[in-house]
C-alpha cells in the first residue's frame, strides 16, 4: 500500500499543491509554521475521513476561502485506489472512492490501513479515558467492519439511555429497551477489545524494550465495567444513582487502559523522553498488528518522531524504520541530521521534500 500522488487546494495553510512520492521514505524538511503537519495531516485524512488535529472540517479549510479538496491516488495490492474529497462551508462534505460516493464514511474506513505518530499522541497519556478507547476503537476498526457498526450502535442505545436520565424518566420498560442493546453489542465489543490486547500487547511489550534500550518494563493493563458482573444487572441496579448524576456510570464506553512504567503509573514517573518512548513503542505495534491482521502493510506518517528523545533512542529508532518490514514512510523534521542519519541507512526508495510558506521549494 503506497500513496503515489497528492493534490489538494485550501488545506489549513497549504493553498495548493500536487507532488508525487516514491513508495519508499518521504522526507519533509522546513522551520515550524511551514505546513509539513498538514500535508502529513492530508494523508491521514484520505484515510480516516477526518484530519487528525481537528475534527470540524470547516475549520481545515484555509484563511478566507470557501472551500477545500484533496485527492489521493493509492496502489493497493497493484490495484489503483483514487480517494478524494471535498469540503465547502455550509455543505455536507463529499468523500468519494474512484469517483463513487460513500453512502457512509464508516465503509471507507480500513480501506487504506495508516499510522500516525504524532505530538498530539500525548493525550493518550496526558487526557481521560475516553482517548485510549479511541485509540483501540481505532485499530480495530481498521480490520474489522462489524466491530465498528457494533460500537456505533452501542453508542446510538447509550444516548439514548442517557437522554431519558436527563429527563428524569425512569420508566423501566423505555430503559429496558436501550439497555437491551447496550448490553448485546457491549458482549461483542469486549470479547473484540480481549482479543485484539492479548496479540497487541506482546508487540507493545517487545517494541518498547528494543525503543528503550531496554532500560525500563512497560505495561498495559485493561480494565472494563463488564470484569464487575453481568452488565444488564449493573445498569438496573445502578438506573437511580445514574438518573441523579445525568449519565450511565457502567458499560464499556467507560473502560480503560491503565499504563505503567514498572509498577507505578506511567503519567506519574516518566520523563519526557520515557513518554515518547511509550507512545512510540504504542503505534509500532499499532503498525505490525495492522500489517499482520490486514495482509498489507500500512503506510506510516511520523511527525517530529525525534523530539524530545536522547541519541541512543532516536539512533534505536533511525535502525527499526530503516529496515525491510517497513514500507511508504512520511517522516517530518526540522533537523536536517536526523534525517540525515536515516536516509544513509535505507537502500530503498527515498525523496526529500523541503517546505516554505505551505510550497515544496
Amino acid at each position: 500500500m503506497y500513496l503515489k500522488k497528492l493534490s489538494l487546494i485550501n488545506y489549513k495553510n497549504l493553498p495548493e499543491l500536487e507532488v508525487e512520492f516514491c513508495s519508499g521514505i518521504n522526507c519533509f524538511i522546513g522551520q515550524n509554521g511551514v505546513g509539513k503537519t498538514n500535508l502529513l495531516d492530508t494523508v491521514y485524512y484520505l484515510a480516516f475521513c477526518k484530519s487528525h488535529t481537528n475534527n470540524i472540517d470547516s475549520q481545515n479549510i484555509r484563511h478566507n476561502e470557501g472551500f477545500m479538496m484533496l485527492s489521493g491516488q493509492f496502489l493497493r495490492n497493484n490495484i489503483e485506489e483514487n480517494i478524494s474529497v471535498g469540503v465547502k462551508k455550509g455543505v455536507k462534505k463529499s468523500f468519494q472512492r474512484n469517483k463513487k460516493e460513500y453512502e457512509r464514511l464508516a465503509d471507507h474506513i480500513g480501506l487504506i490501513p495508516l499510522v500516525m505518530v504524532s505530538p498530539k499522541d500525548d493525550v493518550l497519556i496526558s487526557e481521560g479515558s475516553a482517548e485510549r478507547r479511541k485509540f483501540i476503537d481505532g485499530v480495530i476498526a481498521q480490520y474489522d467492519k462489524e466491530y465498528l457498526n457494533q460500537l456505533l450502535e452501542y453508542n446510538h442505545a447509550l444516548t439514548q439511555r442517557n437522554c431519558l436520565l436527563r429527563a428524569h424518566n425512569l420508566d423501566p420498560d423505555l430503559l429496558s429497551v436501550s439497555e437491551m442493546i447496550m448490553v448485546r453489542k457491549a458482549d461483542y465489543i469486549y470479547k473484540k477489545r480481549i482479543e485484539f490486547l492479548e496479540e497487541f500487547l506482546p508487540i507493545f511489550s517487545h517494541y518498547y524494550t528494543v525503543v528503550s534500550g531496554g532500560k525500563e518494563v512497560a505495561n498495559i493493563e485493561y480494565r472494563s465495567s463488564m470484569q464487575e458482573g453481568d452488565l444488564a444487572e449493573l445498569l438496573a441496579a445502578n438506573r437511580y444513582r445514574d438518573d441523579i448524576i445525568g449519565y450511565t456510570t457502567k458499560g464499556i464506553h467507560k473502560d480503560e487502559l491503565e499504563m505503567f512504567l514498572g509498577e507505578y503509573p506511567l503519567k506519574k514517573v516518566a520523563s519526557q523522553g520515557q513518554t515518547k518512548s511509550f507512545l512510540v513503542a504504542l503505534k509500532l505495534a499499532q503498525f505490525f498488528f495492522l500489517k499482520k491482521s490486514k495482509g498489507v502493510t500500512p503506510i506510516l506518517l511520523l511527525d517530529d518522531i525525534f523530539d524530545k528523545l536522547d541519541s541512543s533512542r532516536v539512533g534505536q529508532i533511525v535502525n527499526l524504520v530503516s529496515g525491510n518490514d517497513f514500507g511508504q514512510i512520511f517522516i517530518t523534521d526540522t533537523n536536517r541530521d536526523h534525517l540525515d542519519l536515516l536516509l544513509e541507512t535505507v537502500n530503498g526508495e527515498k525523496k526529500v521534500f523541503y517546505l516554505e510558506d505551505g510550497r515544496i521549494v
